[in-house]
């Protein structure tokens, strides 16, 4: 068993916050021991606390397609979330449980893969490396931090629910593999302990949707 199965196993038994209370499953993340890229998104919509899986709705099969244009599929990379519950109504993670998740589970994830690049996609993942910025505007501009390949994506959500998002979210995706190019595996070092930042008051998105659309 790998280092990620167990922290996996963890994540499926979890109880560390209340949003455990209200889940169906889990979402502890999936993807190969060795992938050279993660993604990083927000949390579990409906569709993936009902299969315990990442991106399995309407956004997670636009991010195949995204995924494609970068000349990779999906069992190549490793998808994760912020969080790993789904919260009440798709309402937005508090800071709390992020900073709960991301120390329990998801930073160890990182460790364990110690992938090339990561991919935050959406405002909420963007914000462990880059807190302050905003998405629309740091979108598939690549950063170096501590020696891996941070990229801020913009969330495949948002390029559902606002068509003019797509060819944006498209070009960037299109760009990855000269992004990747960057950098290589022999050059990452540990990340850094990202800072989970406050976030502003959103009105509650439907309870059907993918999370964190910018």
């Amino acid at each position: 068993m790998t280092e990620l199965d167990q922290i996996a196993q963890q994540v499926r038994s979890c109880t560390l916050c209340p949003l455990h209370q209200g889940r169906v499953n889990a979402v502890p993340g999936e993807g190969p021991p060795n992938a050279p890229i993660m993604l990083i998104g927000e949390g579990p919509g409906f569709h993936e606390d009902q299969k315990g899986r990442p991106f399995v709705g309407a956004a997670g099969q636009f991010l195949e397609e995204l995924l494609t244009l970068a000349g990779f599929k999906r069992e190549e990379v490793f998808i994760g979330n912020v969080i790993k519950c789904r919260p009440p109504a798709n309402r937005d993670p508090l800071p709390d449980e992020v900073a709960t998740c991301t120390k329990a589970y998801l930073f160890r994830q990182i460790e364990a893969l110690n992938p090339q690049a990561i991919v935050t996609l959406g405002r909420f993942s963007m914000a462990l490396y880059f807190p302050g910025a905003k998405i629309s505007q740091i979108h598939g501009q690549p950063q170096q931090v501590e020696g891996r390949l941070i990229i801020p994506m913009l969330h495949p959500a948002a390029g559902l629910h606002q068509p003019k998002n797509r060819p944006l979210i498209e070009d960037d995706f299109r760009r990855l593999p000269a992004l990747l190019a960057q950098t290589t595996a022999s050059q990452a070092q540990p990340v850094p302990t990202p800072i989970a930042p406050a976030k502003p008051a959103e009105p509650s998105r439907p309870a059907n949707e993918q999370l964190s659309l910018f």
